[in-house]
């Protein structure tokens, strides 16, 4: 049985089920994913945009679902102790794709502020998620956000109000706990009213061996005049397969911060869209992946500059070793009447081996004549040169490389605007580098 056929079948068997443990408003969107879903399927590699990654492939194991929200036996604040040092955050927990109820943090959060399970909110907030939810994940477009949104039943949910500013970041920690192979579907919604700040870790982490397919939908939402930061860190591992699709949308002199960042993981896709919606709004898409063994990293992205007097920033870096593949696939998009546009985007990459691979295509698509865009791409190997002068001077050579490699790395961490989370990041890299296990210190999952 194909990919789409058995999860065609498996939705006309369940949807009574997969509705009845969801609010109304994402069931809403059910009926009309399906039917993109049986019109689109899902992207092959013939498709030039999913070229480097095998989408069907990746669907085709027979995964299981918790369709029927089963209760996941694990606390995960007992055994995930994952503080970054000097960095005080809300931690809240996704296991599988369910949000974590029965313990929260005490934070007293400011008037107006909604955090939680994506369903709940659903229920007790229903005009609010309704205004939002799917608006920017089209069904008819790919067919992974298709799939996703016919079985998505809950998530993550953040709503900070007007004028709101949130002084403490909120971390998110997605955690894939099972003992078969398992696959979910993630849903994220953040809504940031004009004037409000926030700031959004979100990371991945694998606790068992099974073999784990993940997939999520992002949709952000930035009102006028507001800052929001959204950094996502994957640490999962050999046996999980990471789809990911997430979507911006900024309003007037917004600014925001998209930083993703692959340290471990088996295959992984990751889509970008980033929307300017009002003037003088202001991006920054950063992201960097470290891979070796056979993993795989494929990044897609794509920024609209749909109205005049915007600035765009993208760094893309890949440091690749033993048989890893790497892929990068960036578009720009300026359109006509977006003058005065600033659109900048950068790949540069590492082989570190003969046996490793990248691919990168960066795109420039401008209808406007008073702008200022650039684009480029560099793929190569450690310079003999510097690796020649820090042998020379008594650093062994394994060493002289990670310390090459590690430098390679920097400029995507200094765009990080969290200073204990940049530090903490530089101690992940270097580990990562060195061969040890990329984890957090302190984090039972891992250990």
């Amino acid at each position: 049985m194909n990919a789409e056929k058995q999860y065609i079948e498996l939705y006309e068997q369940y949807h009574s089920l997969i509705d009845s443990h969801a609010a109304p408003v994402l069931n809403a969107l059910r009926e009309k994913a399906m039917s993109d879903f049986r019109l689109k399927g899902l992207p092959s590699p013939e498709n030039e945009e999913y070229k480097q990654t095998d989408i069907p492939a990746l669907f085709a194991p027979d995964y299981g679902l918790n369709l029927n929200r089963v209760e996941i036996p694990v606390n995960p604040y007992d055994v995930f102790r994952c503080d970054v040092p000097n960095l005080s955050t809300s931690l809240y927990f996704v296991v599988n794709d369910s949000f974590y109820t029965k313990e929260t943090p005490r934070t007293k959060l400011p008037e107006g502020v909604l955090i939680g399970s994506l369903n709940e909110m659903a229920r007790s907030h229903p005009d609010l998620v309704k205004s939002y939810y799917g608006q920017q994940a089209s069904t008819d477009k790919d067919g992974t956000v298709a799939l996703n949104t016919a079985f998505a039943q809950d998530g993550f949910f953040l709503y900070v109000p007007k004028g709101v500013i949130l002084e403490k970041p909120i971390q998110l920690v997605n955690i894939l706990h099972g003992d078969v192979d398992f696959m979910v579907n993630r849903r994220l919604l953040i809504i940031i009213e004009e004037g409000a700040q926030a700031r959004l870790l979100v990371c991945d982490h694998t606790m068992d061996k099974s073999s784990f397919l993940s997939s999520q939908v992002t949709e952000i939402y930035v009102g006028d005049n507001a800052v929001f930061d959204y950094y996502d860190i994957e640490e999962s591992s050999l046996n999980t397969q990471r789809i990911t699709s997430t979507f911006v949308k900024q309003g007037e002199r917004s600014n925001v911060l998209v930083n993703g960042i692959t340290l471990h993981n088996g295959i992984t896709r990751n889509n970008y869209r980033m929307t300017f919606a009002g003037e003088y709004g202001e991006a920054h898409l950063c992201g960097m992946a470290i891979a070796d063994k056979k993993q795989s990293v494929d990044n897609h992205t794509f920024i609209d500059h749909a109205v005049p007097n915007c600035t765009s920033n993208e760094l893309f870096k890949y440091v690749l070793n033993d048989s890893s593949i790497g892929s990068f696939s960036g578009r720009i998009l300026v359109q006509e009447g977006a003058q005065k546009t600033s659109a900048y985007q950068t790949n540069r990459n590492l082989c570190a081996t003969k046996e490793a691979h990248m691919y990168t295509k960066p795109q420039l698509e401008i209808y406007a004549d008073d702008v200022k865009c650039s684009h480029g791409a560099t793929i190569g190997q450690l310079d003999d040169n510097a690796l020649f002068y820090l042998r020379s001077r008594g650093i062994p050579e394994a060493e002289a490389r990670m310390l090459l490699m590690f430098a390679f790395t920097n400029d995507v961490i200094e765009n990080v605007r969290l200073d204990a989370l940049k530090d903490r990041l530089r101690q992940l890299v270097e580990k990562r580098f060195r061969g040890e296990l990329d984890k957090c210190a302190g984090c039972n999952i891992c250990q």
